[in-house]
């Protein structure tokens, strides 16, 4: 080590022991605009990214601007602290993980700085997230062609950092081709532009003298390297490992800015990314190519790569029967794999010319027939069925993950590079490594540019994988050298594979790779310990489930047995972050409105894995901190179904709310809400009373001052004609039957909406039963209303209640059938976990919302329902977070279309905001009115005024009426007026 670089790690060390440090904080705080958090939940948080790594870092910021960046890297710089630039925390090597201040510009700096579609070139923040930029670029016929199956949360300073590579790579080549310059901050404070130079030494005079300086010695050690870079350095597309020293060579005009792609946050902190863009392809047509055999699919790959594809990706069979098990995928599966195929390869044309892309399917097709494979290409030509494809290929890694078990794939040898002829032998070769250590791998992606992502399935909370994890590295990184190909092909080094450069690369390279480093960051406070000086990759101390991790005992409410224990649910995230995206889908309402870690399913998993291994301190789990971690929490469900490992965070606000109240009990507010189904009965008849708060002044801002509920929200009125049918049974007693579960909030806010659904079934001709309570007394009930306080004994008892009722009918086979999502759904979901057993399952098998039930029957020919057209002739279609979560969306849209003529718009949107009593208390109702404006109520104001606004949710409604003036009603109440005379 030379005498700067020790120097330079005896300054890196200075920031140990910082770890919270409160006087750093108070410096902090007072010196910047954003965000300064030190606290250990915080901290916990972003201690891991998508790695196998957890590193408490000194303390975080998220700046507001780029002056609080500056003053982070000068108070760092006088600190002695390093500093660690983050954008979306989804790195796969642990770049984005250390002690360090971690500087997050994802919330603030994400903004697209300028577009100038002539000369196709776009410059922006590198907080932007890629989706939000390709979004911003599609309106001028263009995009950013690095298309990462990460796009809806990868930033471009994160793509940057680690030279980025995507799919299309074979046609548009890795981030590095696609930079054009970088603004960067260097840790002694200077801001400088890298970027092409100009050809004439004499025209380098124009930057500050360190920047010229630092300029000359980077082109000094090009010039001196050239004949050992042109030797060592790997003749493949993907290779991302080291510094990209090879761009300060070579005749072509050097682009510094080269340089600075693939430095891991090592060398600058960027501040502006500028970027070339491509003109979006017109036509694209995609065929799904099956195979026998794996090594026939990896074999086949350098021939379908001669008819020039835009890109060729690999599906093993483990993803495929993963992704079978994800309601989310399951269908799209269904229709693009036939029979059980080991492997697929989807192969993409794209251009100008729709004609020569189906010809190019037409060869590929030859092509399969004449390698032995005849008619085994599925083709793909519609849009729509194409990106519901890359829709699962893009999910590879979450869907890989999903394994339930300690035993996961582990990133570690993921995205080697090897030549196309080579790839075959090579799998090969590396699946008998799998085999030799005692286990298996698993296969995806980028078969085009001999770059898979391959995981062997190991255990890391155990010693012996840990160790079976350095002997696989050591044995395939050998291999790969052996083929002359790349130890890292696209999602760089970090701590995973930096300290394999050695061997990869040589000594004197290594030292030329230092030397770089001193340059840039003398004190070696950026990001320490990635490209150069790095730690062992099997340091068990720097794992995320460290030698002594261990899930502490908990007596749980629910039953978490399908993932072992409540934390084997937890630790289901992966941290790969597919919950921060922003499209039209529910996940994650409360990071939308706030675009905090904290408020994210990522960052509330993070904490409760923390929690649950005692890690945050012994009562961490129902501590304030925690509560305030889960508060924003709406309980949508959009992470049951959106988050490809099943990260159901509603259950687990349900389960920690039930210790909470185990030790503190529960609030008096809360405890108002969750007996509503047992007070109903008596305020029903009180209801002129009861509806006084609204009407009467100053009793709304007595409720919020008393109890925490916002004047500023109307409550739901009560009803005195509650729906309270006298007979137990009603329609044609020779019809078919079905049973109609009133819950409570229809029951007692609008029973219009239970009217309407009986009028509607009783006039199809259903034999219907009203379900009673076996013994009398109140009207059934879920349940619900205790869950979302965390009083799940009371919950319990609803449900053993409920399932009394309905069993008998349920295990008959009689569809039990319900109008409010959020209630009916309980019935499939949380029965199944309070009451687990056969009986639960039996009724969940039955639970039918009301649309589906007869979206069912009209599909079986039994629906007899003789509807009208209706005017007006428009319905604007809000649907509940749970309809979207249990995926009866559809059935919804099926219903409603049985209206003649009636046309259906359904609004791309998240939760209303609402969410049960989260739109009525006062702390969160601005939030909840966000949420609402992300989509909801633009949505609804914008709509004609005699167009129908159909929501299911009795909150949904609520809102809908509160925050744009208009009423919304269930389904129930359109089809009962579409069915006219009938009636």
């Amino acid at each position: 080590m030379s005498a700067v670089a020790a120097d330079a790690a005896k300054i890196a060390t200075r920031g140990r022991g910082r770890i919270g440090d409160s006087t750093l904080a108070r410096r902090l705080s007072r010196e910047i605009a954003g965000e300064v958090l030190f606290d250990a939940f915080s901290r916990g948080r972003y201690s891991t990214d998508a790695s196998i790594y957890q590193i408490e870092p000194i303390g975080v910021v998220v700046p507001r601007d780029e002056q609080d960046v500056r003053r982070c890297i000068q108070v760092a710089a006088e600190e002695g602290i390093p500093l660690l630039p983050r954008g979306g925390g989804t790195s796969q090597c642990g770049q984005t993980v250390g002690e360090a201040l971690i500087v997050d510009v994802s919330k603030h700096l994400n903004r697209v700085l300028e577009i100038d579609a002539e000369a196709r070139r776009a410059r922006v923040q590198p907080g932007l997230v890629l989706d939000h930029l390709n979004a911003a670029l599609k309106p001028h016929g263009l995009f950013f062609p690095v298309d990462v199956s990460t796009s809806s949360r990868a930033t471009l300073g994160g793509m940057a950092g680690n030279n980025s590579c995507g799919a299309r790579s074979i046609r548009y080549g890795t981030m590095r081709r696609n930079v054009r310059a970088i603004d960067a901050i260097l840790m002694n404070g200077e801001q400088a532009t890298f970027g092409e130079m100009p050809a004439k030494p004499g025209d380098r005079e124009n930057g500050s003298e360190p920047a010229i300086e630092l300029t000359e010695r980077l082109l000094s050690l090009g010039q001196r390297e050239a004949d050992e870079i042109a030797a060592r350095f790997p003749k493949l597309h993907r290779r991302v490992g080291g510094y990209n020293i090879d761009a300060l060579t070579g005749n072509t005009p050097i682009n510094l800015s080269h340089l600075l792609v693939g430095s891991e946050g090592t060398l600058a902190f960027s501040t502006a990314i500028e970027l070339d863009l491509q003109p979006i392809p017109p036509h694209k047509v995609l065929g799904v190519c099956h195979f026998p055999s794996f090594y026939q699919a990896m074999d086949a790959t350098r021939h379908i790569v001669a008819l020039n594809p835009a890109a060729v990706e690999l599906v093993d069979r483990t993803m495929i029967e993963l992704a079978r098990d994800i309601p989310l995928f399951r269908a799209t599966l269904d229709r693009f794999v036939v029979g059980a195929p080991e492997a697929l390869l989807l192969v993409e044309f794209a251009g100008e010319d729709h004609a020569a892309q189906l010809h190019d399917l037409a060869r590929l097709d030859e092509l399969m027939g004449s390698l032995g494979f005849p008619g085994a290409v599925v083709e793909a030509v519609e849009p729509s069925f194409q990106s519901a494809i890359w829709e699962v290929r893009k999910a590879g890694l979450n869907i890989m993950m999903s394994m339930k078990g300690d035993g996961k794939p582990v990133s570690f040898i993921e995205d080697c590079a090897v030549p196309l002829d080579d790839l075959a032998d090579y799998t090969d070769r590396l699946t008998k490594v799998f085999h030799k250590h005692g286990t298996t791998g698993t296969w995806y992606a980028h078969a085009s540019e001999g770059c898979l992502h391959v995981r062997p399935i190991l255990n890391l909370k155990l010693e012996a994988d840990a160790k079976k994890m350095r002997a696989i590295a050591e044995e395939t990184f050998a291999m790969v050298r052996e083929y002359k190909g790349s130890h890292s092909g696209e999602h760089g080094d970090g701590l995973v594979r930096s300290e394999f450069h050695e061997p990869m690369f040589g000594t004197r390279m290594v030292r030329s790779f230092e030397e770089v480093k001193d340059a840039f960051d003398p004190a070696g406070l950026l990001n320490p310990g990635k490209v150069v000086r790095s730690t062992r990759m099997d340091d068990r101390g720097l794992f995320r489930f460290k030698p002594d991790y261990k899930l502490r005992p908990l007596d749980t409410a629910l039953d978490w047995s399908e993932w072992g224990s409540l934390g084997g649910a937890v630790e289901m995230c992966n941290n790969n972050g597919a919950c921060r995206k922003f499209d039209t889908a529910v996940m994650c309402p409360s990071y939308r409105v706030t675009g905090d870690e904290q408020h994210l399913t990522r960052g509330r998993a993070n904490s409760l894995r923390l929690a649950l291994s005692g890690q945050l301190g012994p009562d961490a789990l129902t501590s304030d901190d925690m509560l305030e971690t889960l508060k924003l929490c709406v309980g949508c469900k959009g992470c049951k179904r959106e988050c490809p490992t099943g990260v159901d965070m509603a259950r687990m606000k349900t389960e920690v709310l039930y210790q909470r109240a185990k030790k503190r009990g529960v609030p008096l507010r809360e405890r108002l809400v969750a007996n509503l189904p047992r007070y109903g009965p008596w305020l029903s008849a009180l209801a002129p009373l009861a509806n006084m708060r609204d009407r009467v002044p100053g009793l709304a801002a007595l409720s919020e001052r008393l109890l925490g509920l916002s004047a500023r929200r109307s409550l739901p009125l009560w009803r005195r004609d509650r729906f309270a049918p006298v007979k137990p049974e009603t329609g044609n007693p020779d019809g078919r039957e079905v049973v109609l579960l009133a819950d409570t909030f229809n029951t007692y806010f609008e029973p219009e909406n239970l009217r309407a659904a009986v009028t509607v079934l009783r006039t199809a001709g259903y034999r219907l039963h009203l379900a009673q309570p076996k013994s009398g007394g109140r009207p059934l009930c879920c349940g619900r209303t205790y869950l979302a306080a965390g009083m799940v004994d009371e919950a319990r008892a609803e449900a053993r209640r409920t399932l009394e009722a309905v069993l008998p009918f349920a295990a008959r086979g009689v569809p039990v059938v319900g109008l409010e999502p959020s209630c009916l759904l309980t019935l499939r979901d949380e029965f199944k976990v309070m009451l687990p057993g056969a009986q639960s399952e039996t009724l969940a098998g039955q639970a039918m919302l009301l649309e589906e039930f007869l979206a069912a029957e009209h599909e079986a020919g039994h629906l007899d329902l003789d509807l009208e057209q209706l005017e007006p002739a428009r319905a604007l279609l809000h649907g509940h977070c749970h309809q979207k979560a249990f995926a009866t969306m559809p059935a919804l849209e099926t219903v409603l279309g049985l209206v003649p003529g009636l046309a259906v718009e359904t609004i791309q949107s998240s939760c209303c905001g609402m969410a049960g009593a989260f739109g009525y208390n006062a702390e969160t109702y601005d939030l909840s009115m966000k949420m609402s404006e992300l989509a909801l109520l633009p949505a609804v104001r914008a709509a004609e005024a005699n167009t129908f606004v159909v929501a299911n949710g009795t909150s949904c409604r609520h809102q809908i009426k509160d925050g744009a003036g208009r009423t919304a009603v269930h389904i129930a109440r359109i089809l009962e007026q579409a069915l006219g005379e009938r009636i």
